[in-house]
C-alpha cells in the first residue's frame, strides 16, 4: 500500500475537533473543567504534536477523543468529528457503547503512557492480541491465522515473536513491552494513533528505536497521529504540526517549523526557550516566574498574563481567542491566542530541538 503524503486529503480532515471541554465531577454538584473550548483538523497522513508543562490537559484531551476518561470525567461540549474507513462522518460524542467499541481499534487506538499499566499481568502477549482481534472483528477467524498476523505485527516493529508472544509482561524489557503495545494498538489497522507520553520511562538510545520505528510505520501503514509529549525535540522530529497547551487552552498551533522558528505565543517561545542548543553558542535557560494556575483559580483575561513578559492591562482584562495569522490549507494554518500576536516574532533564546 502506496501512503498518502502527509496533509494531503481530497475528502477533508480525518478528525473535527470543534469546541470541546472536557470536565471533571469532583462532588456532586461540583465539576470542573480542564480542557477548555479546544477546535483543531488533523488530515489523513499528518502527525500533531500536543505539547505543554504537565497539567495542562494534555493527555486529557487525548483521552476525551476516544471516550477513554474515568468515570469522573466527561466531554461536555463540542463536538469530535471523525471520517471513517468507510467514508461517513461520526460524531465520536454521540456514539453508542457498541459502536464505539467497534469504533476503538478499527478507527483509533491508543498507546498509553505506562506500557506495564496498559497490560493484563496474568495473561501472555499472544493473549492480549487473541482478545483484541476477537472484540474488535466483526468476523471470526481461526486462532492460527490470528496468531500469524499478531507475528506479523511483532515483526514490524522489530521483536521476535517467539520470544514475546508466549511471553508475560513483566518478562519484557520496557523498551520490548512499549513496541509491543504498538504494535498491539496497531492490529486493526487504525486511521488514527493517539500517543500519550510513549517514550517518557525509556532510556535514551531506546527511546530513539522507538520513534525511528513510529516513523517507518506511519509511513508504511500511512496512519494519521496525535502525539502527546513533553520532549520538545520528540515533538520536531515527529510532528508535522505542533499545538501548545496551557491552563486547558490550545494557545497556538502550527507547522513544525512555524512554532519553532516563528513562535507567535510568549509561553511557546519559553518552552523552546528552556531547552539547551545542541549546536552553536551555549546558554543559560532562563526559568518562567511562578507556575501554570488551577483549573479552578483561572485568572481573568490571559491565562498566561500572570507569568508573560510582554503582559500589558489589557491582557488582564480581555480573553484572547485563537486566531489565525497566516492561513493555509490541510489544517496547516498558524493561529495563536495571543493579544499581541501580529507584533515581532518571538526570539527562543538559544537553539532548536
Amino acid at each position: 500500500m502506496t501512503p498518502k503524503p502527509p496533509g494531503r486529503a481530497a475528502d477533508g480532515p480525518l478528525l473535527s475537533v470543534r469546541g470541546v471541554d472536557v470536565g471533571y465531577r469532583t462532588g456532586r454538584r461540583t465539576r470542573l473543567t480542564a480542557v477548555h473550548d479546544v477546535s483543531f483538523d488533523l488530515y489523513p497522513g499528518q502527525s500533531m504534536a500536543l505539547v505543554g508543562e504537565s497539567g495542562c490537559g494534555k493527555t486529557t484531551l487525548g483521552l476525551g477523543l476516544l471516550r477513554l476518561l474515568p468515570r469522573t470525567g466527561t466531554v461536555s461540549a463540542g463536538q469530535v468529528l471523525f471520517r471513517r474507513k468507510r467514508g461517513d462522518e461520526v460524531d465520536v460524542r454521540t456514539l453508542a457503547e457498541e459502536d464505539l467499541r467497534r469504533f476503538r481499534w478499527n478507527e483509533a487506538a491508543m498507546v498509553f503512557q505506562g506500557a506495564m499499566n496498559a497490560f493484563n499481568p496474568v495473561l501472555r502477549v499472544e493473549e492480549h492480541f487473541l482478545d483484541t482481534f476477537r472484540a474488535h472483528e466483526h468476523t471470526r477467524r481461526p486462532r492460527a491465522e490470528l496468531l500469524e498476523e499478531s507475528a506479523e505485527l511483532l515483526e514490524m516493529v522489530r521483536l521476535d515473536p517467539a520470544r514475546v508472544l508466549p511471553s508475560h509482561p513483566h518478562e519484557l524489557s520496557g523498551g520490548m513491552r512499549q513496541r509491543a503495545l504498538i504494535a498491539l494498538a496497531l492490529a486493526l489497522r487504525p486511521q488514527l494513533l493517539i500517543l500519550d507520553e510513549p517514550t517518557t520511562a525509556l532510556d535514551v538510545l531506546t527511546q530513539r528505536s522507538v520513534v525511528e520505528q513510529l516513523t517507518e510505520l506511519r509511513e508504511r501503514l500511512s496512519f494519521s497521529m496525535v502525539f502527546i509529549t513533553h520532549d520538545l525535540g520528540l515533538a520536531a522530529e515527529l510532528a508535522d504540526r505542533v499545538g501548545t497547551m496551557y491552563a486547558g487552552r490550545l494557545i497556538e498551533t502550527g507547522t513544525t517549523r512555524d512554532l519553532f522558528h516563528r513562535a507567535r505565543h510568549p509561553y511557546t517561545s519559553a518552552l523552546i526557550g528552556s531547552v539547551p542548543p545542541v549546536v552553536g553558542d551555549l546558554h543559560v535557560p532562563e526559568p518562567l516566574p511562578g507556575g501554570p494556575p488551577g483549573i479552578d483559580e483561572l485568572p481573568p483575561g490571559c491565562p498566561f498574563a500572570p507569568r508573560c513578559p510582554r503582559v500589558t492591562e489589557e491582557c488582564t482584562a480581555t480573553r484572547p481567542e485563537l486566531r489565525v495569522l497566516h492561513p493555509r490549507d490541510e489544517g496547516l494554518s498558524h493561529a495563536a491566542a495571543c493579544l499581541h500576536a501580529d507584533g515581532a516574532e518571538l526570539s527562543t533564546r538559544g537553539g532548536h530541538p
